[in-house]
């Protein structure tokens, strides 16, 4: 498995063309470093970037907890399913990613954020993500606590 840690920064060109971090690159599946699939996040401000194995395993996984016949289960798949993206990666190893989704999570300056998140990486403004980080004490805090979950 992939494990994409870290944080780097990159910039977005005029045209919304990204370098993914070279170190990233590297991680993706042979046969699956030509493509990616990305989303919004449901809750932050961030684009969430998934290999293609990823974002299967993660639909098929959420698949199998819903009720195919219940219409509010079939419009959450539906919505989280259409809400989602095909990105090809070029030659150079640059995204394109549209306009509406660069302003949709603050990104209005061409900096850009990628943050390792073991099996997927996100894709935040600089800004943004220092905003919803936690305080060293509140993180240190909230590990202890689910570090001793049983």
């Amino acid at each position: 498995m992939s494990t994409f840690i870290g944080k780097y920064e990159a910039k977005a060109d005029v045209k919304g063309r990204i370098f993914i971090p070279s170190a990233y690159r590297k991680l993706l599946p042979d046969g699956e470093k030509e493509r990616v699939v990305m989303r919004k996040d449901a809750e932050n401000d961030c684009l969430i970037v998934f290999p293609e194995n990823v974002w299967n395993e993660k639909v098929e996984d959420f698949k199998a907890k819903l009720d195919e016949w219940n219409p509010v289960d079939q419009l959450l798949l539906m919505q989280f399913v259409s809400d989602a993206e095909w990105l090809d990666i070029d030659s150079q190893g640059r995204i394109l990613i549209s306009k509406k989704n660069l302003h949709a999570i603050g990104i209005d300056n061409s900096d850009v954020l990628f943050v390792g998140m073991i099996d997927r990486f996100a894709m935040w403004s600089k800004s943004k993500y220092e905003q919803a980080r936690m305080s060293p004490a509140d993180f240190a805090a909230m590990l202890k606590e689910r570090m001793l979950k049983k």
